[in-house]
């Protein structure tokens, strides 16, 4: 996808993994951590955050563009380079993989249906049996109940 497709006001989701699939978000420490970069850069670069999901070896975002200056695509790789930096100093032998997957979604597209999507990776994998009883997952923007109800 060309990176001017990223710019002005575009919903886009990315998943991150770690390398070798290595179980990090595991616990709040780095979880919070990785929440405090991920707010800095999405303030940086004039985005919102719909959802995060923080699971134990990659991380699901869903993000908007709010303004012709937004850039999805620098946010997210200022993001994994913050957040890459603090592993390397933080969490000897473990890093990003190197590429993100991500979508962008387009006007037809339910976002409300991709939400509850993410949202439902942890039931999906066994963790919990509800989506709202997994601790890693949240919205910096948005009010999540508000969204899927």
């Amino acid at each position: 996808m060309p990176l001017h497709c990223y710019r002005g006001q575009v919903i886009a989701t990315f998943t991150l993994c770690v390398e070798n699939r290595e179980p990090l978000f595991t616990g709040n420490a780095v979880v919070d951590r990785f929440r405090e970069i991920l707010k800095e850069v999405k303030d940086r670069y004039s985005c919102k955050n719909w959802v995060y999901i923080f699971m134990p070896d990659h991380i699901h975002l869903v993000n908007e563009g709010i303004s012709e200056e937004s850039d999805l695509w620098k946010m997210m790789n200022l993001f994994k380079q913050k957040a890459g930096f603090w592993l390397s100093k933080n969490r000897e032998g473990a890093k990003w993989q190197k590429d993100f997957y991500d979508h962008i979604h387009r006007k037809e597209d339910d976002l409300k249906k991709h939400i509850m999507y993410i949202l439902n990776n942890p039931v999906r994998k066994g963790l919990v049996s509800d989506w709202r009883e997994y601790p890693f997952k949240g919205s910096l923007d948005f009010n999540l109940e508000g969204i899927i109800s």
